[in-house]
This record gives C-alpha cells, structure tokens and sequence, in this order.
C-alpha cells in the first residue's frame, strides 16, 4: 500500500513538538533556580504578597523573559515575565515558583495571562496554600494546558517564599533569631564591648539579610547599649533601596540621641512597642502586614522569644574566639532540665571569612 502523501509531514511535525518539549524539558531546572533568584532580588519588598519568580521559555527552550513580584498593587512575576517575552511566548514554557494566582484583586489573575499568551506547558515548584488565590494549576489543565507541579519544591521552599508560606500556614510572621557569638557563647566582653566578635565578611551578610526583611526588633537593652541604627547597608556605606521597619521592644525609654531617635534620609520608620511578651509583639507585626522578622535582640528578649515557641529558623555567626567572661547570646528560655533542651534541625553549616555560620531551625519536640 502507497502512503499517503501527507504522512510524512505529520511525522515530522509530531516529531518536532516532540523535541521541542524535550529541549523546554531539560531547560527547567536551571530555568527554576533563575526564577529563584529573580525572586530572591525583590525579597522584602513585596509583602503582604509573595515574593515570586517566573521564567519564560520559548518553544525551543531558550529563555525569552523573566520577572520578579513587584510592590503591592503592581504587576505580578507572571506578567512581568510575560511582557518581556512578549510573542515568544506562544507555544513556550512558564516556569514559576508558586502556582499562578486565579483570583483578580489590585492585579488581574495571572492565569489569565499564561492562557492569553498561549503558554503551553507550565512547572510550578510549590502549590498556593492561599485559598483565596488558589486553583490555578486546575484552571490550566482545564484549559490544555500541561502542567507539572513540584519543581525543584525543596530548594524553593527554603528561598524567599519561606516566610509567606509560613505566615500562611501559622498566621503569624517567620522570625529569623541571628546572634554572633564567640566560641564560649559570648555576644560581648565584661566590660559590655562587642565590636566586632565576627569579621567584615559575616557583617556584611548581615546587611544582605536586613534588606530581606519586612521588620528588625531589637530590645531596648541593646538599643542602650550598642545605639544600632538596624539599617540595611551595602558594602560602600550607602543605605539599600529597601529599609524594614524598625522594631523596639522594652518598658526602658530611647534616649533622643539615640541613632534610632534621629531618622535620617532613606531610613524606615521605628516603632516602640512597651512590651516584653512575644506575642503582643508577633500581634502588632501581622497588623502591619509583616512576613519576615529579623530578631537581633540580646539574650534576655531572644530568650523570651525561644521560650515562647516564637523564633522558626536560627542564624549563628561563630566567631573562632574566646571571652570567658560577658554575657551569654541566650537568657532564659524556659528550659529547666536536659529533657526540655531545644535542639536545632542543621540546614547548613558554611564558612564565612574566618567565621563559620550554622543555618537552622528548632527541631519538632520528639513524640512519648
């Protein structure tokens, strides 16, 4: 029997929407971790909303647009991503760190978008656990559209949707506790010096960290003490674009000449909360749409935020040195005997200049 004469070029047409989603295929995972990244430049700024990125994949698997959230009430990554690809993204590939909104709110669905466009296959690394937005992976299986979910998750869920997803999931903001200490868990001298136990090297990933978060509390003692301004600095002096607001805590006034009595220009807003209890503190936080928090109090306010329950990931810079004698980094925090001991799930243990930094997080209390 004589072929048809058309069956050829349906073979090769098959066979090139074949290589094509093969060549998109092999594109994600490094199409994902530029998402990530997209989303880790805008981290802090974009609260109460994530912070999101999204990659745009033409048919053949070059990337053809990338976005980042914006401010709240601009566009999403999405769309971002979307306008950069403009046509090109017909037939392609999105690949995004969070299910694609379905919702309209100040911004129209991003769904919308990835259909109008003529997206053809979407990756998600984590799904929405927002109800409100959720429902969009749904929507573009609906639609044709194919879709896979849980793209590189575990990497994601430790970047910048780590505090949003827990805010989702608690109610409350993820607080990160970071304290520099010397190998005996000092934070200062006797005499109440402490510039500087760690090297120029961790101080600076401190103000990489500061420019991430919605929100520095530190307690009155350490405002007396060591008159922080709790800015987010680059390495050149000059403050970032991004300032978290700035959080005291404590009964004890600030004296006016404080650096935290004086905002100068570029500077976020300080506010004094006379309380010592963590939760009024956490209440006040989710009133102001917070999602990220960087505790950076001394050890009797880190103390009472252990002992609470209230810090999700600590941040150790361990500096290879020795006080014996000065405070300690951690008050009390409840733990009357070895059975109540708060241990640490390790993340990550790393160099820093000549410091080491422990990345970790309390370890859930074992059962029986």
């Amino acid at each position: 029997m004589t072929p048809r004469d058309d069956a050829a070029p349906d073979s090769v047409h098959t066979a090139g929407r074949d290589a094509a989603r093969t060549t998109a295929r092999d594109a994600v995972p490094a199409a994902m971790r530029r998402a990530l990244a997209a989303s880790d430049l805008v981290h802090g700024t974009t609260s109460p909303n994530p912070a999101v990125g999204c990659v745009v994949l033409d048919r053949a698997g070059a990337v053809v647009g990338t976005g980042a959230t914006t401010p709240p009430g601009g566009p999403h990554a999405e769309r971002v991503a979307l306008a950069e690809a403009g046509d090109r993204a017909a037939g392609g590939t999105a690949v995004v760190t969070l299910e694609p909104c379905n919702h309209s709110g100040r911004t129209p669905p991003c769904v919308d978008g990835l259909l109008e466009a003529g997206i053809a296959r979407v990756y998600a690394a984590l799904a929405d656990p927002n109800p409100v937005a959720a429902g969009g992976l749904d929507r573009l299986r609906a639609a044709g559209i194919e879709v896979t979910l849980g793209t590189l998750a575990g990497e994601v869920g430790r970047g910048p949707l780590r505090g949003w997803l827990h805010r989702q999931h608690t109610g409350r903001p993820h607080v990160t506790w970071k304290v520099a200490t010397t190998l005996d868990g000092r934070v200062a001298a006797a005499d109440g010096t402490s510039r500087w136990i760690t090297g120029p090297e961790a101080r600076g990933e401190v103000h990489d960290l500061r420019r991430r978060m919605d929100a520095i509390v530190a307690g009155t003692g350490t405002v007396l003490d060591d008159d922080p301004a709790l800015t987010a600095r680059r390495p050149d002096g000059t403050l970032f674009d991004h300032q978290p607001l700035r959080v005291v805590v404590g009964h004890r006034d600030v004296p006016p000449g404080a650096r935290l009595s004086n905002r100068a220009a570029g500077e976020a807003e300080v506010v004094h909360l006379r309380t010592r209890d963590p939760g009024e503190v956490l209440a006040e936080l989710v009133r102001r749409d917070t999602v990220d928090v960087l505790l950076e109090g001394g050890p009797t306010l880190a103390g009472a935020f252990v002992a609470a329950g209230a810090v999700d990931r600590v941040l150790v810079h361990l500096a290879p040195a020795l006080l014996g004698a000065g405070p300690h980094a951690l008050g009390d925090a409840g733990v009357g005997t070895i059975a109540d001991i708060v241990r640490l799930q390790v993340d990550e243990v790393r160099r820093s200049g000549g410091d080491v930094v422990i990345d970790g997080r309390p370890a859930p209390a074992p059962i029986g």
